[in-house]
């Protein structure tokens, strides 16, 4: 009998795991998606499962959304049995999701315009980790030594009819320790060495990002990298840093250097102040700087050099867009720039040829095969800046000669072989004020585009880049030569394979990985790269996009996010660089300024300083005695306002008529907790009080009592927490929840309404409240400011501010402001 009831249980139980299979998964963009952008997930089965419909639900509430069966079977692919592609691109509502198939459940999908905010600025942060000199993360000093002039072999002149080519090379002796100021620019990925061409690859990205999106950068940093504006955004401050180490490379006309440092350097994951490589003058003490030689240069392991115009092209390219944009700010700066910039494109004129970096052991050099495009890119950047036409035609003439990107058509490649792996030069002539100058180029762009479109087919994620070494710099490079093409063109045609690749590095990929560290926070990012600051001071390399998935024997792509894991695991300048463009231009497509907004630990604390509105936010929760007067306030004022209450207000009867009356009026009513219980101490609000599961919960509860009163997460998706109290981990948690955290504008004291004279220091009375918001008016204007007042205080405050509301109203109107809700003032 027992045998009988125990059978169809363990058939039940093998049903029951079979209908959600423990080897499915769902990988989807973690960054997030725009409301009308493409929106793809890929489902991947170990079990040989079908899938046929799919839904959406809500994050927080689970409610079901929609359902869908826009599925692609792609069929089995490497060790998965069944892969589908799961289109959702119809769905375009705001907020926090997850897709439901009868075998699994995706992660939280996100969708908001602004879900590409602030990432381009984000990426900096791992340049600026890695400054040598000065550096700001650490906050001292490394390599102040570098560096001394260095020739393994004597440098080849200026030929007049012998080829470069055949000119031999003769080891020389090192010099004497005369040391020259080479500090400064960046190391280059883990280990402290700085090569010219990466560093000046990286540069023309920062600045070109900036050129062309220009609105998608702030201003939260100076110079030196540290926390204080400067009026100057970070990215040209962060450029600037590069130029001016660039500069010392190339300090005369007939003196150009290339590189500091080699991989003699033993241990590349020590911190850079402690590097003791001994180089022949003492532990940490010079380091080499190897100059442009012409001819074939290094130790046992000679490169392959027979010019210098794949360097000085790069320099020359960085310096001609550098002193454009940077004039506004440092025009003597800018001066020297441009100089500089004529007599390196001279000099790789008479000496073209490819300059690859020096290695003295072993083959690990970055084996540049081609020169064209540097020398193309630095004649298009002069043309801009002297609208001469010889530098058009040269532009032309070096872009006829690699018409595209050899490594689009390569099915292998050596490190670096085809370098910089964009060709911004075809895009500046693809916007030529010439006819058949655009059209050719553009249609030479286009084929480079059609041959990766094909290899996208290989495989479900769309990635048509094969799987080399430091593949993530291919992958964001491939996405902004569609985005370029898509911007130039008016012409859609390699959006798909453009939204692919974008998902492919926020996670859309096998592993689930987004390669950005801590991009998106919080989510599946890498967490033991490869990098000196991590392994050695528990330093983040925040920003850093790793080297990415490699081919192996086994597979068509190997990824491991392991300590060790150098080949697929380490963040490097020029990689990071490579997403600048890419985010900056997703962030303007999406109509978002950074300007608009500004944010505090996550949650919006001012809509847009350009505009003279204000937002009257009101919090409630049991004290209600200022309803009355805020009401009256409102409605002389004819003032639509912005209320956030608890779930206790909604379920208490008392307050039944003033709900009534806010809805009528169309005040905007949003959450504020469910038992208004604090999230984090008032004493140190990195000090959480609840977990994530109370957190959702009580925030579930709040929106179960606003449903009541017809009222849903689709229009009331803004939150205000308990005490106006929160951090970080707060403002993370909403966002899961598909929420946006809002609070006060700082300064102005106006949330200090409901103190009472017991609080000591934290008393301020109404006048003092008054006196606050006039002094923050008259000293730098209250425009897009969130004045938060309460609708009642304790008992124990007899001096209510809302009895000085109609003042305040009176006195901002006659200055010319006008009052909106949070959601007209924030989605305007």
């Amino acid at each position: 009998m027992l045998k009988k009831l125990i059978f169809p249980f363990l058939i039940a139980l093998n049903i029951s795991f079979q209908g959600f299979a423990l080897d499915s998964y769902i990988r989807i963009n973690q960054l997030g998606y725009t409301p009308h952008s493409l929106k793809r997930a890929v489902l991947l089965s170990e079990s040989d499962v079908s899938v046929t419909r799919f839904s959406v639900h809500d994050a927080l509430t689970y409610e079901k959304l929609g359902e869908y069966n826009s599925i692609r079977t792609f069929g089995a692919f490497e060790k998965y049995k069944a892969v589908f592609i799961l289109d959702f691109s119809a769905f375009t509502t705001t907020g926090a999701f997850y897709l439901k198939t009868e075998h699994c459940f995706s992660p939280t999908i996100f969708i908001a315009n602004k879900v590409y905010q602030h990432t381009a600025d984000f990426m900096l942060n791992f340049l600026r980790q890695q400054r040598c000199g000065y550096n700001p993360v650490l906050n001292n000093y490394c390599h102040q030594n570098d560096g001394i002039p260095f020739s393994l072999i004597k440098p080849v002149e200026i030929p007049n009819t012998k080829k470069i080519s055949k000119q031999k090379s003769k080891i020389i002796l090192p010099p004497p320790p005369v040391s020259s100021d080479f500090m400064g620019g960046w190391h280059d990925a883990s280990s402290h060495i700085k090569y010219g061409a990466t560093s000046a690859g990286a540069i023309f990205q920062l600045l070109y990002a900036y050129r062309m999106n220009s609105l998608a950068f702030q201003d939260n940093y100076d110079a030196n990298g540290l926390a204080f504006a400067n009026k100057i955004p970070d990215v040209l401050d962060e450029a600037k840093w590069g130029l001016e180490w660039l500069l010392k490379m190339y300090p005369d006309d007939d003196k150009l250097y290339i590189q500091v440092g080699d991989n003699r350097e033993k241990d590349s994951l020590t911190l850079p102040a402690n590097d003791m490589t001994d180089y022949g003058w003492g532990k940490g003490a010079e380091r080499p700087v190897y100059n442009a030689s012409g001819v074939p240069d290094g130790g046992a392991a000679r490169n392959k050099n027979n010019g210098v115009a794949s360097i000085a092209g790069k320099y020359a390219a960085a310096f001609a867009l550098g002193s454009d944009l940077l004039r506004a700010y440092y025009p003597t700066f800018a001066d020297v720039l441009e100089k500089k910039a004529y007599k390196l494109y001279a000099y790789g004129m008479q000496l073209p040829g490819v300059c690859q970096s020096i290695s003295l052991s072993d083959k690990t050099t970055y084996d540049e095969h081609n020169w064209t495009d540097d020398m193309q890119l630095a004649a298009t950047q002069l043309y801009q800046l002297s609208f001469d036409s010889k530098y058009l035609s040269d532009a032309s003439n070096f872009g006829r000669m690699e018409p595209v990107s050899p490594w689009l058509f390569a099915d292998t490649v050596s490190r670096y072989q085809w370098f910089p792996l964009t060709n911004y030069a075809h895009y500046v002539l693809a916007n030529s004020e010439k006819p058949e100058l655009k059209n050719e180029f553009l249609q030479n762009i286009k084929f480079g585009l059609k041959r990766a479109a094909l290899r996208q087919q290989d495989n479900p994620f769309g990635v048509g880049v094969p799987m080399f070494w430091n593949s993530n710099s291919y992958v964001a490079s491939l996405a902004t030569q569609c985005n370029l093409y898509r911007r130039y063109a008016a012409d859609s045609t390699f959006l798909s394979m453009e939204t692919s690749l974008v998902d492919w590095l926020f996670g859309c990929n096998p592993w689930g990985v987004s390669m950005v560290v801590d991009l998106p926070h919080n989510a599946n990012t890498p967490k033991n790269t490869y990098a000196a600051l991590w392994q050695k001071a528990y330093i983040e390399p925040l920003g850093g996009l790793v080297s990415g998935p490699i081919k192996s024997k086994l597979s068509w792509a190997d990824y491991a996010d392991e300590l060790h894991a150098k080949t697929t695991n380490e963040p490097s300048i020029y990689a990071s660089s490579c997403m600048l463009y890419l985010l900056a231009s997703k962030q303007l497509e999406s109509n978002i300024s950074q300007k608009n907004v500004s944010y505090l630990q996550g949650g919006i604390v001012r809509t847009d300083s350009l505009k003279k509105q204000i937002c009257l936010v009101f919090s409630g929760h049991n004290f209600t005695d200022g309803q009355k007067k805020i009401r009256k306030t409102l409605d002389k004022n004819k003032i639509r306002a912005s209320f956030f209450v608890s779930g206790d207000f909604l379920r208490n009867s008392k307050n039944k008529s003033y709900i009534k009356y806010l809805i009528k009026k169309q005040h905007y009513i949003g959450p504020h907790s469910d038992s208004h219980l604090a999230y984090c101490s008032a004493d140190n609000k990195s000090q959480l009080l609840v977990d994530r599961r109370f957190f959702m919960t009580d925030l579930q509860d709040n929106y179960k009592a606003l449903e009541r009163w017809k009222i849903n997460k689709t229009t009331a998706n803004f939150f205000v927490p308990p005490f106006e109290l929160y951090n970080d981990t707060i403002s993370t948690w909403a966002q899961q929840a598909g929420i946006q955290l809002l609070c006060y504008t700082p300064k102005t004291h106006s949330y200090a309404d409901n103190s009472f004279p017991e609080m000591r220091e934290k008393y301020f009375s109404s006048n003092e409240i008054f006196d606050e918001i006039v002094k923050v008016e008259a000293s730098e204007s209250l425009n897009g400011h969130i004045l938060l007042f309460h609708l009642g205080t304790d008992h124990r405050r007899t001096d209510k501010f809302y009895a000085h509301l109609e003042s305040l109203v009176t006195m901002l109107k006659q200055k010319g402001y006008t009052f909106v809700r949070v959601n007209d003032a924030i989605e305007q």
